[in-house]
């Protein structure tokens, strides 16, 4: 079973990143929580062991707890709370907090394969959970492209040089590390990314085509879409 890291910020006001064109902190903050909770909720159901990376004291502001804030939302939400595991960030940059999470779990504590995963990748499904782990079994490295050259998820059997790995575009920049060093590399069907206003479009026209098709949704995502009218 391949432990998926998600390196979050605290769902408080201050953190969360800004999505909605035009609207209040209050409604970023409200969006952020279903979308992170949606993510949580896949890699659970996928089967996957959920890590949850919290942000240092030292990067938040003060009298913001980063663990605690993050538990009291994922003990609300999620079906299985007290399997997650929560584990500080340490480094200086994404690259680096992503590399020392995942080789101290891939070296250290000898993990088979481990991965990462953004919380703002709200349409990860169990599927791509599944088939990233079948892919491991070939390939050494397995990555979820999303628009703009950047990554959903990236999941390893082996260790890479992470130092400034994720740099835009990091689906080029992980891929080139990764056969640098010659692993071999598969990829998932890219999916987007809901963590800017420029993503917004295409996550809706998404949504709303798998809603008309009856497909699978990100049921909190969506339901914080609807009750907030956002509609571009």
């Amino acid at each position: 079973m391949t432990t998926i890291a998600v390196l979050a910020e605290p769902p408080v006001e201050e953190c969360v990143p800004t999505v909605l064109p035009d609207r209040e902190q209050s409604e970023q903050l409200t969006l952020y929580r279903a979308m992170l909770a949606d993510v949580c909720d896949a890699i659970q159901h996928g089967e996957g062991n959920l890590l949850v990376n919290y942000r240092q004291k030292s990067a938040v502001p003060d009298g913001v707890d980063s663990k605690q804030s993050l538990k009291t939302l994922l003990n609300e939400e999620l079906t299985e709370p007290d399997e997650v595991r929560y584990e500080r960030q340490v480094g200086e940059t994404y690259s680096g907090r992503v590399g020392n999470t995942l080789t101290h779990l891939l070296e250290t504590e000898e993990k088979p394969t481990v991965a990462v995963a953004k919380p703002t990748a709200v349409f990860l499904r169990r599927e791509h959970i599944g088939t990233a782990a079948m892919q491991l079994r070939t390939s050494e490295v397995v990555l979820g492209p999303a628009p703009g050259g950047r990554l959903t998820f990236a999941a390893f059997r082996e260790p890479i040089d992470f130092t400034d790995a994720f740099a835009p575009p990091a689906v080029e920049t992980v891929t080139e590390r990764a056969t640098g060093e010659g692993l071999d590399v598969s990829f998932l069907a890219m999916t987007p990314l809901l963590a800017e206003p420029e993503d917004l479009p295409t996550a809706l026209s998404l949504l709303r085509a798998r809603r008309q098709a009856g497909r699978l949704v990100p049921q909190r995502t969506a339901a914080v879409i609807e009750d907030l009218d956002i509609s571009r």
